[in-house]
């Protein structure tokens, strides 16, 4: 079984250090250096190998950290008083969610295709050395971590450090376990159905969020609902280890064409999110009866695309729904909370900046735009002509802020109902300009998605996100919006500000978009 371990590890070795070589001939300043004799060097290979391993253990240790590291942020800056029991309450939480969303031994790597199929290892071994490097490795990891903020938050961490580092590495079999029965009954992964998937992602998740509305999992709770998690853990180990079909699982699930030509296989997850039915492919033609040029080819992208573009919207809207059906019926039940949520309304508005930075549509239109219709349409040079993509940009942007003003608009009135029966005495302006507010930042990240997307185009002709530029800017943007959402004025001031810098937005995007998008909308 080291054998097997090792050999699979030299598998995933060889392959990386090729494909750094590989990367590193493509770049201009080494192209001369870089030759096809290259990949028989053994020093170039042993120093790239080399730095490809520390930075693989680099990464894992920092989104491992960066896990925990973002739960201890939540926990000491909004429970400053009770950081350790909410920081406890939310890391057990999301524990049990990984549960579901973390199954790793049904994905389809290279590492998996290469050693299973390409070099014929016997399933069985490659399975448990799997299992078996992956519960040592998270094990060291986690108990790093853990040390590190219990140390931080309290104490008396033993009893919690002793619970939690078996809890989450036995707690991944059970999904593991569940994952693979439920591919054998159904012949799909479960979390591939979004309706399942975000029904589990998002009750977990509400449950996180329980410290928020003043309910913490009592430790008692804790320890023995992660005691028979750890039981049911070491159960389902046991069954996963005698597996003997893992390899024929593995055949099934896999499409070598999917391996091969995707680094990610949430391409191809991102690639069912936007493909179109065959009944939205018909089209009333009344709608299309008084259209002409690039409004008829626009027009008739949307329609195809209506209920890709509204089905996330209408989700997203029945959510905020429930959210705020909840607070009404905190506030009617328990005037104590009336108060405090519609002060959090008035005076900390700015807090939707985040919220709708994470509801906008924006990322998942732009990408059904170029998978359905851009990627071919790009090929031609009459398509990035200025007057072209202003036309496109204009009528897009009209569309795209259309689909995102439905949950924008189920947010302010919402707010606006949350504000009334609270029996606050708020005048008819604040209420307006608090409902203005959410329309204004519903309207600026609509724009401003659709303004990095032709400004830094990000996918390539095999229809992945590649340019980092554009994760830069996204990046500095959710860190803009973040910074903002702490920002205490009231919700008129705000709401002036807003429509003010919506206004200038737009004014500053169309000429660029105008000057730069023909140089920059393009094919990578």
């Amino acid at each position: 079984m080291i054998n097997t371990l090792l050999k699979s590890f030299q598998i995933d070795c060889s392959f990386t250090i090729n494909s750094y070589i590989y990367l590193l001939s493509k770049l201009p300043i080494f192209k001369d250096l870089f030759t096809e004799d290259i990949y028989n060097s053994k020093i170039i290979k042993t120093i790239i190998g080399f730095v490809s391993i520390i930075i693989k253990i680099f990464k894992e240790f920092i989104f491992k950290f960066s896990y925990f590291f973002a739960i201890y942020i939540l926990s000491t800056k909004y429970f400053p008083n009770n950081s350790t029991s909410v920081y406890i309450h939310m890391l057990f939480c999301l524990t049990i969610l990984g549960i579901f969303i973390n199954n790793k031994l049904l994905t389809t790597s290279k590492k998996h295709y290469f050693s299973l199929i390409l070099f014929n290892i016997d399933s069985k071994k490659y399975l448990k050395s799997n299992i078996i490097w992956n519960t040592i490795k998270n094990l060291f990891l986690n108990s790093i971590c853990l040390y590190i903020f219990f140390d931080l938050l309290s104490s008396k961490k033993t009893i919690y450090y002793i619970i939690f580092i078996p809890l989450m590495c036995f707690s991944r079999y059970i999904g593991e376990l569940f994952n693979i029965n439920f591919f054998k009954k159904y012949k799909y992964i479960w979390y591939t159905n979004t309706k399942i998937y975000f029904s589990v992602l998002l009750t977990f998740l509400g449950i996180t969020a329980l410290p928020f509305i003043n309910i913490v999992f009592s430790y008692y709770l804790i320890n023995y609902i992660s005691l028979l998690i750890i039981l049911l853990g070491i159960i389902s180990l046991i069954w996963l280890l005698k597996i003997k079909d893992y390899k024929l699982l593995y055949k099934r699930l896999m499409n070598i064409t999917k391996v091969m030509n995707s680094d990610n296989q949430k391409d191809y997850l991102y690639q069912a999110m936007v493909d179109v039915r065959e009944k939205d492919k018909i089209i009333d033609n009344k709608i299309l009866e008084k259209k002409q040029g690039y409004d008829l080819f626009n027009t008739i992208f949307f329609e195809r695309h209506k209920q890709i573009l509204l089905r996330s919207a209408k989700k997203y809207s029945l959510i905020i729904i429930g959210v705020y059906a909840f607070c009404i019926y905190l506030m009617l039940t328990h005037s104590n909370y009336n108060n405090s949520i519609a002060e959090l309304i008035h005076l900390k508005l700015a807090i939707f900046v985040i919220v709708m930075f994470f509801v906008n549509r924006g990322a998942i239109i732009t990408r059904a735009m170029f998978y359905n219709c851009d990627h071919a349409m790009l090929s031609y040079n009459f398509y990035r002509n200025k007057k072209v993509i202003l036309e496109l940009f204009k009528k897009r942007l009209l569309i795209v802020t259309k689909v995102n003003l439905l949950p924008a608009i189920t947010i302010g009135v919402g707010n606006t109902i949350l504000m009334v029966i609270s029996k606050n005495t708020y005048s008819i302006q604040t209420l307006i300009t608090s409902f203005l507010f959410i329309i204004c930042l519903s309207i600026l990240f609509s724009i401003h998605y659709l303004v990095i997307y032709y400004l830094l185009q990000p996918f390539n002709k095999n229809m992945k996100a590649s340019k980092i530029s554009y994760t830069i800017v996204t990046l500095i943007t959710y860190l803009l919006t973040y910074s903002i959402s702490d920002i205490i004025l009231p919700s008129e001031t705000l709401s002036i500000f807003g429509i003010l810098f919506v206004i200038i937005y737009i004014i500053i995007a169309l000429p660029l978009v105008y000057k730069i998008a023909p140089k920059t909308f393009k094919l990578n």
